[in-house]
């Protein structure tokens, strides 16, 4: 019998060709218990349906978008969904979240996952409900962004369906274009591109069915305990500025990369932060899908119009490409937007540009630090893949690094591939054993250890034993927040959190989870993650951070210099690898990949 929640079932579709054919793959209770939906059950999919060593944009490269049992649940934040795939911008296993309405309705498809191979002979969009999938001719939303090719799409089709749509960066494939819903991105590693590379413009989904959950009254009032603690204080700062409101307390602890990552405080940075933008500009407070947060922050454009701000847009497009005029970081995140960029890996690899010209490695002498129009400018070279600069960028730091050699590796802020997120590791050290470690790359929402950094608790600039704990903790804590899926601002509600989040499970599924199962769930998916990417010919070497915050120490307005060498760098590692139970060279073990079920 199948748990409550799930219907067992992914559906995979071939739109190779003109047409699209869908067959089910049966899901075992065995497989959506040990990897509880999400980010997990997507992991698991990759290992089963992904050919070992495919080129991330071939046609049999597949593309998932996967639920979980608490999505169209009235649990707060459950409305999310996750698209996993191989990354065209690092070459490894990569997965992004996003919440919206598609996510209700694609599971309503009546499947777990949704899993697209193949590729359609012109400019296509995917439909799926209960009467199967089609394939349908859209060569007139080419050029579209997702909002527009949205919008079109609901005048085509109806507002009964829900779409996902990709901008002109995805069709043509940069490496960092993101899917986008309702103005909300699955953003990192460059799923657009692949969905691009399968000529798919959209996939519009409808509901046909309903989920049962095993307990209906138990998971009323948990909704009903968990709205009401949604309000509380450990989520106020998203309710009254959202993340934007980190950019000020980031600078003020010299966290705050700057040019590239040659500084950690911005001057410019009062200019561009919430409390600012908020009395000038803020027009809007807006919330995601089934949401009772509410951290989505509109504010008024120059010349009319407004846009939605967060802090990593900022940082991106602000401090870390020297820009402090905040029209100008307003218009790049709009640009972005439009286009379908990762606005994290947009502006890493033009701030990597704008250093390359000031050294002159790159002769492009109009791209330089703090240039909102040079800025502006870039995004849309690498918008378009025009020749030359344009093209460069669309690969990504490391790609362009490269090409353009001459020790340009050192300073590109990337990790396997992945451009960092606004936290500087060298003053975060077990956000610096997190980016390092972790399988997606560089990345702040798969190992936000820089929770444990900023607590107080331990001293952030000398990392060690204590550092390595907090960075698998909160790893641990995200494959389960991403594979049920629960919005990460929700964690700081919980006072329990493994043990309250077995009872949601088991109010929904009807098993009968305890704290240590879920524990074990959580290792399981991040074993499962470095496995795929093992497979796919990554190695301890990958485990690190660039040159740059290994050789050149930060000095802090403190008196204390931020300094993380090679060699503390590795000793957490080992101590992570330890921790995992991996081998020296951070391998997963032969005796526990019998417990990651492959061939289950």
């Amino acid at each position: 019998m199948t748990p409550g929640g799930f219907f067992g079932r992914a559906l995979l579709v071939d739109v190779e060709g003109r047409e699209a054919e869908g067959a089910v793959l049966e899901l075992s209770e065995r497989v959506l218990r040990s990897y509880l939906g999400g980010v997990g059950l997507g992991t698991w999919l990759m290992h089963r349906l992904a050919p070992p060593g495919v080129d991330p944009l071939a046609p049999q490269a597949p593309l998932a978008f996967v639920f979980s049992s608490l999505v169209g649940t009235p649990l707060t934040t459950s409305a999310k969904f996750a698209v996993v795939a191989k990354s065209p911008l690092t070459g490894l296993l990569t997965d992004a979240l996003a919440s919206s309405q598609f996510a209700i309705a694609g599971k309503l498809t009546g499947h777990d996952a949704i899993v697209i191979r193949g590729r359609a002979d012109e400019l296509s969009v995917l439909l799926i409900d209960g009467e199967g999938v089609r394939l349908e001719p859209a060569p007139e939303l080419a050029g579209l962004s997702a909002a527009e090719a949205e919008t079109a799409a609901k005048e085509r089709f109806g507002r009964t369906w829900r779409t996902a749509a990709i901008g002109p960066a995805g069709e043509r494939q940069v490496r960092y274009a993101t899917i986008s819903h309702d103005g909300r991105h699955a953003g990192r590693g460059g799923l657009g591109a692949v969905l691009g590379a399968k000529n798919i413009k959209a996939v519009l989904v409808r509901s046909a069915t309903k989920v049962s959950v095993a307990d209906q009254k138990g998971v009323l009032a948990a909704a009903r305990d968990l709205r009401q603690r949604s309000f509380g204080p450990a989520t106020a700062k998203y309710r009254e500025l959202g993340t934007l409101a980190n950019l000020l307390a980031f600078n003020a602890v010299s966290t705050l990369p700057t040019r590239n990552f040659t500084a950690a405080t911005f001057d410019g940075a009062p200019r561009l932060a919430a409390e600012e933008l908020h009395e000038l500009r803020g027009v809007a407070r807006n919330s995601c899908a089934s949401c009772s947060i509410g951290c989505e922050h509109i504010y008024s454009r120059k010349g009319g119009g407004q846009q939605r701000m967060e802090y990593e847009n900022v940082f991106a497009l602000g401090p870390l490409c020297g820009v402090s005029d905040p029209d100008d970081v307003f218009a790049a995140s709009a640009r972005c937007d439009e286009l379908g960029l990762d606005t994290i890996s947009a502006g890493g690899t033009i701030a990597w540009a704008m250093e390359c010209v000031e050294r002159g490695l790159i002769d492009e002498p109009w791209l330089r630090f703090g240039d909102g129009a040079a800025l502006l400018r870039a995004i849309d070279a690498i918008g378009a893949r025009e020749p030359g600069l344009g093209e460069l960028l669309a690969q990504g730091s490391r790609r362009a690094a490269a090409v353009v050699g001459q020790g340009s590796i050192d300073f590109a802020p990337q990790v396997k591939g992945l451009e960092l997120p606004g936290y500087e590791p060298r003053s975060l050290q077990a956000m610096a054993l997190g980016l390092a470690v972790n399988a997606r790359g560089a990345d702040h929402n798969r190992s936000g250890a820089y929770e444990a950094d900023l607590s107080g608790e331990l001293d952030r600039l000398d990392g060690g034993a204590a550092h390595v704990a907090a960075a698998i903790g909160t790893e641990d804590r995200a494959a389960v927040m991403d594979s049920m899926i629960l919005c990460k601002f929700l964690r700081g509600v919980f006072d329990d959190p493994f043990t309250e989040w077995a009872r949601l499970l088991a109010l929904v599924t009807g098993w009968n989870l305890d704290a240590a199962e879920l524990r074990d769930a959580a290792r399981r998916i991040v074993r499962a993650k470095r496995a795929f990417n093992l497979r796919e010919g990554a190695t301890a070497a990958d485990d690190t951070l660039p040159a740059r915050m290994l050789e050149t120490p930060l000095e802090l307005g403190s008196g204390r210099s931020a300094a993380l060498d090679a060699r503390r760098l590795r000793s957490m590692v080992a101590g992570y690898y330890s921790a995992r139970g991996l081998d020296e060279e951070g391998r997963v073990r032969t005796a526990d990949l019998e417990d990651l079920l492959l061939d289950a």
